[in-house]
């Protein structure tokens, strides 16, 4: 049975890869590294290498048993398209995502220069969504290669937000989610940015959700923005592909 997650966005995570390397800003305070670490210490049989790029072949299948359909974040404790994930493994995690057509895979990675190299080798079937973190205004040029993605619904995180961000062209993206950075260490996140990239991702007609105001305790800071929680999706999600 897969476990429901609590990131407010997806249903379910996936990780037939776990751990990663720091390439940009928004991993300093990374989550993933810290339960990572956490689940070595207490010896969880999964993540005995930490934060270590592992594969791990025996959860492949796995979506191919769960019958509901779902939401299923691809690799969240790491990054699929990490330098020291073989492209061959990475066409196995694409083949179950193709098998598994009653899911959608959700595949998000800050290093879209390796998934655009990868992506003529696979078959992007309508419930892979492809996604990249923009986590500030430095990044914003993981865009354009995004949107050459052959994927029919592509979206960006920009979480933790760490900047402001310009007028974006959003022809050809989906999906925008926005959050602050939370746990210890949390980066604050100015509002009228938020603001700002809301009305710009409404503007253009793509579906806005925020994730959170973030901090060191992100329930206490909840997740309205001006008196509303935007939970919306991409149309696709509606059909449960």
């Amino acid at each position: 049975m897969a476990l429901k997650s609590k990131i407010e966005w997806t249903e379910s995570t996936w990780n037939p890869v776990t751990g990663c390397s720091k390439i940009s800003l928004g991993c300093s305070n990374c989550y993933a590294e810290r339960f990572a670490k956490r689940l070595q210490r207490i010896g969880y049989p999964k993540y005995r290498n930490g934060f270590k790029v592992t594969l791990h072949p025996e959860e492949l299948t796995k979506p191919l048993l769960w019958k509901k359909p779902m939401m299923i974040f691809v690799v969240s404790m790491g990054d699929l398209f990490h330098e020291d994930v073989p492209d061959e493994f990475i066409e196995s995690v694409f083949d179950v995502m193709n098998r598994a057509h009653w899911h959608i895979f959700q595949v998000l990675t800050k290093r879209v220069e390796r998934m655009f190299e990868i992506a003529s080798k696979v078959h992007w079937t309508p419930n892979i969504w492809a996604g990249v973190t923009v986590e500030h205004r430095m990044y914003i040029s993981r865009i354009k290669i995004l949107k050459r993605i052959p994927a029919i619904v592509k979206f960006i995180s920009m979480e933790p937000l760490l900047s402001d961000m310009p007028t974006i062209d959003l022809h050809g993206i989906d999906w925008v989610i926005v959050g602050g950075e939370s746990g210890p260490g949390a980066r604050p996140m100015d509002p009228e940015w938020v603001r700002h990239i809301r009305n710009m991702v409404k503007a253009q007609d793509v579906a806005f959700f925020f994730k959170q105001w973030g901090g060191i305790n992100k329930k206490k800071n909840g997740r309205m923005l001006d008196g509303k929680v935007w939970n919306e999706y991409p149309k696709p999600v509606l059909m449960r592909l």
